[in-house]
């Protein structure tokens, strides 16, 4: 059975609180899984949400501030040490290759071969992602250092009409012939093609952008998603800190996920100098210009990808 959920693994910005840990993101997808921003204690946060290291297929991350990347050494090492055997592609920003070497190999262990690193760079790169059930793009985004959101996406499919294969007279064999060769004939002779039977069914699509102002990019990555994970480190009343030091507000995240018709908006990425009873003041901002489901995240949550658009 096919799982396709976000599990999040921390929530906090810089700075870690009691309730929050730094970022972490396991989003699974029929099998694979892909592990975004795996800040301090992430490998802690995985045991705690009953996630083990055999769960990662991907790990993406953003950028290289601490509390997106201080848990890539606990990772790579459990990975190693739970002797995870299939490929495990790690995705970074190319400019941040020395950070990226450091964590990597921040201290004495024995190594495995299964990390393959996929620097990305350039405005928009397309990673390959081989048989995987998705197709995976980074997209640069505005911060100080440099900084990527990535997203899935998933090819479009078909949804065959029972009634209009009745009617044209395929059935059995013949419905999965029609459906790889495009084309059949019926005993009767009748020449039928697959756009006579079927509809187009929407790949489904996720996008993960933590910090950044708003820009070209977030609005790309965000296009027409059926989750739309992002920051929302500021208040309203906080603009300016968030213009400044390369944030989004609450509101900001909800225009982009109103904007680009966004199906789920999942907020994440709070600064601590909100307290406990303010989180309800960042769906409600965002809700100001967001009218769909909205989530405000705590640690350890489970979101799952709202349900396949039939059209």
């Amino acid at each position: 059975m096919s799982v396709r959920d976000l599990t999040v693994l921390g929530s906090a910005s810089a700075v870690p609180t009691r309730s929050r840990n730094h970022n972490g993101y396991l989003l699974r997808w029929d099998g694979h899984g892909v592990l975004f921003d795996p800040g301090e204690g992430t490998q802690r946060q995985m045991t705690h949400a009953g996630l083990s290291a055999n769960d990662v297929t991907w790990i993406c991350v953003t950028h290289f501030h601490g509390d997106h990347c201080l848990g890539v050494p606990g990772i790579v090492q459990r990975i190693a040490r739970d002797g995870v055997a299939h490929p495990v592609d790690a995705a970074f920003p190319a400019s941040g290759r020395p950070y990226w070497e450091r964590l990597r190999h921040a201290t004495a262990f024995r190594d495995t071969d299964v990390i393959r690193e996929r620097p990305v760079s350039g405005e928009r790169m397309a990673l390959d992602t081989g048989d995987a059930p998705f197709g995976l793009v980074a997209r640069r985004l505005s911060h100080p250092v440099e900084a990527y959101g990535y997203r899935l996406e998933e090819p479009d499919g078909v949804t065959m009409l029972p009634g209009a294969l009745a009617a044209r007279g395929v059935r059995g064999p013949l419905i999965r012939r029609l459906q790889e060769d495009g084309r059949v004939t019926t005993p009767a002779g009748r020449t039928v093609t697959l756009e006579e039977c079927s509809v187009t069914r929407p790949g489904q699509k996720v996008a993960f952008v933590m910090d950044t102002r708003l820009c070209d990019g977030v609005r790309e990555l965000a296009a027409g998603v059926d989750m739309l994970v992002i920051e929302s480190t500021f208040l309203g009343e906080d603009a300016a800190l968030a213009a400044e030091y390369g944030h989004l507000t609450a509101a900001q995240a909800g225009a982009v996920a109103a904007e680009a018709g966004a199906r789920r908006l999942v907020l994440t990425h709070f600064s601590e100098r909100y307290p406990a009873a303010d989180e309800h003041r960042f769906a409600d901002e965002a809700s100001a210009a967001f009218g769909g489901d909205i989530t405000l995240v705590h640690d350890l949550d489970r979101i799952p990808l709202p349900p396949r658009r039939l059209t």
